[in-house]
């Protein structure tokens, strides 16, 4: 196929990358480079076999470079690689001279994107980043009801994600608050972007709870004011979820009901790479007031259970 699309993986060898790898397959183009310094990659196997792999940077650096001189050129740079490491690889895929997609958080702080937009400028290629939600059919639903209504009702919000982590998760780079961000930045990023991209910008925030498991706070937008709880304990969970085995428990209840998201994610970066092909992915506009968001709770002054906050603060 004349137009197939040229990617690398820096990444490859993480939780998330099957994900980019499947993408990249189901949209019919080609990977030719992967990167990751640990060599547990065999699931490159179900996909790209004849894909090139380094666990040094400096000789994927090297391949690439090669690859562009001999007329190659790699037309995207999907970046998978622990957080604090996103905005170097980004800048690597540009001077490659490739567009990037690349995980969130796009990156850790706020004034990051102002550089990367420059560097995108200079450039001329596109920062992508997954922001899967907006592409959740439930989800669009309800964003197109919010923009729809008619008036200025403020709708009440709980948010509760609980993804329990076993030992492992501590000892990893994703247990150190300036590699990942902590909490807030890892896994709830990605509803911090959904609830802004539906329910608009942020009034204020609160955080009454911080550490290095939970977190739980207050946000009040233009359309709702939302309680959030988010945990890695695996005691916070529902006992239902615990009866079925299970070590995740997602809820967001509008008005006193549930809203069912809870299928639909199969192939959302499958959708998310189809729209990036299309020229219509993510880019540094909508990353920035999830990373504003984050970053603030990453350094606020939690205020204890004081006002409006959210039920599982009592127990946890």
């Amino acid at each position: 196929m004349n137009n197939q699309k040229k990617f690398a993986i820096i990444g490859v060898g993480g939780y998330i990358a099957v994900r980019h790898l499947k993408a990249i397959k189901d949209t019919g183009n080609l990977l030719l480079a992967t990167l990751d310094p640990n060599d547990s990659v065999g699931i490159i196997d179900s996909y790209y076999p004849e894909s090139h792999f380094f666990v040094e940077f400096e000789r994927f650096d090297r391949h690439v470079d090669k690859l562009r001189r001999s007329g190659v050129q790699l037309d995207y740079v999907s970046i998978c690689s622990p957080n604090y490491l996103h905005d170097s690889h980004i800048r690597f895929a540009l001077r490659s001279g490739a567009s990037a997609i690349c995980e969130k958080p796009l990156v850790l702080n706020p004034w990051n994107i102002d550089a990367l937009s420059d560097i995108e400028n200079e450039f001329g290629k596109k920062i992508n980043t997954i922001l899967q939600l907006r592409l959740h059919p439930v989800l669009i639903d309800l964003k197109n009801k919010m923009d729809n209504a008619s008036g200025d009702i403020m709708h009440n919000l709980d948010l509760t994600y609980i993804t329990s982590r076993g030992n492992w998760y501590f000892n990893s780079w994703k247990g150190d608050i300036h590699k990942s961000g902590g909490i807030a930045t890892n896994i709830g990023i990605h509803f911090f972007d959904m609830l802004t991209w539906i329910f608009g910008n942020v009034r204020s925030s609160i955080v009454h709870m911080l550490t290095t498991t939970k977190a739980a706070g207050y946000l009040e937008l233009e359309k709702a004011r939302v309680r959030w709880f988010l945990s890695l304990d695996y005691n916070d969970l529902p006992a239902t979820v615990k009866e079925k085995g299970k070590r995740t428990y997602r809820s967001i209840v509008m008005d006193n009901q549930e809203i069912e998201f809870s299928e639909g994610f199969t192939d959302l970066h499958t959708k998310s790479y189809e729209e990036i092909l299309e020229g219509k992915g993510f880019g540094l506009k909508e990353a920035r007031p999830s990373v504003d968001i984050v970053y603030q709770i990453r350094n606020a002054a939690p205020v204890g259970l004081k006002g409006d906050y959210h039920p599982l603060c009592k127990i946890s």
